[in-house]
């Protein structure tokens, strides 16, 4: 693990335990792993954690609905191959795109640079945009076409960048 890999999990995680604190979700609700996938990665990337706050027992695992699934099945298609935390990286980053947040905010992210960083690491086939498109924008975007579908795309009017991702002149 790298790490900018430790620092995008401090960050999900972080963003995790706000949610958990607040009492808006769960560790699994906040992260999209499972229980043990989540106990694996705090015991062996951050070994000096206490687990105990994000409260694993009170967890259930997560059951994706069928569009982060499909953001899943895209994620996982051009994750790099045979690297646990790449897939660890798309579960979480499926999940955290339910979100009405921009992703790289929905993750805990400091900008979107970052969110750049982490795709072109663990995706690299799919972090090749060269449509350069917003993100949120673009992964919808191959759902839709691995789906036979070509006007799907998701995002919230609460978007803080709503206009730059969707708005005129955009694709």
């Amino acid at each position: 693990m790298t790490r900018f890999d430790r620092h995008a999990l401090t960050c999900i995680l972080l963003r995790a335990l706000e949610e958990i604190d607040s009492g808006t979700a769960t560790a699994t609700e906040a992260t999209g792993l499972s229980r043990a996938e989540l106990r694996e990665i705090l015991t062996h990337c951050f070994p000096a954690i206490n687990i105990s706050a994000f409260a694993l027992a009170r967890a259930t695992d997560p059951e994706p609905d069928m569009e982060e699934q499909l953001l899943l099945d895209l994620l996982l298609a051009h994750a790099r191959p045979g690297d646990p935390i790449s897939a660890s990286f798309a579960k979480i980053i499926a999940h955290r795109a339910m979100h009405t947040d921009c992703l790289w905010q929905a993750l805990g992210l400091f900008d979107r640079d970052e969110l750049s960083r982490l795709l072109a690491t663990h995706f690299p086939a799919l972090a090749s945009n060269t449509e350069n498109i917003r993100w949120e924008k673009y992964i919808y975007r191959k759902v839709g076409k691995a789906e036979g579908c070509f006007h799907v795309q998701r995002a919230s009017q609460d978007c803080s960048d709503f206009d730059a991702y969707f708005g005129p002149g955009r694709r």
